[in-house]
This record gives structure tokens, C-alpha cells and sequence, in this order.
């Protein structure tokens, strides 16, 4: 056998095994998000909903958008929420953004929510407070999006659930 089939060999090899590899990684992945939308998710969301002053609805509240409703970290500063949005769902709030409705702490609060996306320095502001553990060699891209909320006045300032 010569070196080059010898080379051919080797590389299709190491090929294949690298298919094998991120094939095996995208199925983990998708396991992994199933497992967290099938089951972590909906035990957490029961969990802010019937104990308002418990853990879980210390550090999240429920975002509900487009018939959508997801336990989520939050920073609540005066009428403005803030989000770090680590999944593709972000995409909802570009351009003009879209309207939701929030409980925190048993609480309810609508709102409009649009996506921070031409201001990293804003981001990287926020995120320092919204996630004050994140390692700072984090590079930003993987930080998820900012999406920034105003709370609606004008309706009831907050209705108790």
C-alpha cells in the first residue's frame, strides 16, 4: 500500500468519525433542549405560579408572548425588564418588537419587549447586572441577546395573580 492510499485511508477515516461525532453532539443537543421543554421548564413555571415568594420566582418570571410562555432570568428596574435570551426566540423581538405579558412574583405586568442588538456596550452594561456571574472572558456572542422590556403604564400598574 502506498503512503497516499495509506493518507486517503487515515483522512476518510478521521472523516468519518468526525460526522460521527457532531451527529452524535447535534442528537445530545436535541435531547437536552427536549428534556428542558418537556420537564424542567413546565416543573418551574408550576413553581413561580403557586409560590410567588418561593426561589424560583425570586430569580425568574413567566414570559408569555405569541401564545408563548417561558420561565426566564430577569432584572426588573423601575418600569423596565430585562431578559438574556440564550435561545433562538429572540427573533420575536426585532424590529418593532412585540408585546407581552409578564408574572413576577405574582404579579402580572404587561409590556412591549425589543431585542438590543446595535449596542454592545449597553448589552455588556446590562448583562453585568442581569448576569453578575457570567465570566467576564466570555466572549459576548455567547451571552445570548438583551431583549429590553417596558413595562406598559397605562394600564393597572400590576395585578396580583
Amino acid at each position: 500500500m502506498s503512503f497516499s492510499k495509506q493518507a486517503m485511508l487515515w483522512y476518510m477515516t478521521l472523516l468519518k468519525w468526525t460526522g460521527i461525532s457532531v451527529g452524535t453532539l447535534a442528537i445530545l443537543l436535541g435531547v437536552a433542549q427536549m428534556v428542558f421543554s418537556l420537564v424542567v421548564n413546565p416543573a418551574v413555571m408550576e413553581e413561580i405560579r403557586t409560590n410567588p415568594t418561593g426561589k424560583e420566582a425570586q430569580q425568574a418570571m413567566l414570559l408569555t408572548f405569541q401564545d408563548r410562555t417561558l420561565p426566564v432570568n430577569y432584572l426588573k428596574e423601575g418600569d423596565t425588564v430585562y431578559v438574556g435570551v440564550d435561545g433562538r426566540w429572540w427573533r420575536t423581538f426585532t424590529g418593532d418588537g412585540a408585546r407581552v405579558s409578564m408574572l413576577i412574583q405574582g404579579e402580572t405586568y404587561k409590556g412591549h419587549g425589543v431585542v438590543v442588538l446595535d449596542d454592545p456596550g449597553y448589552v455588556v452594561e446590562v448583562f453585568s447586572r442581569l448576569r453578575p456571574t457570567t465570566p467576564r472572558w466570555l466572549p459576548a456572542w455567547l451571552n445570548g441577546k438583551l431583549v429590553v422590556i417596558t413595562i406598559d403604564t397605562s394600564e393597572s400598574r400590576a395585578t396580583r395573580t
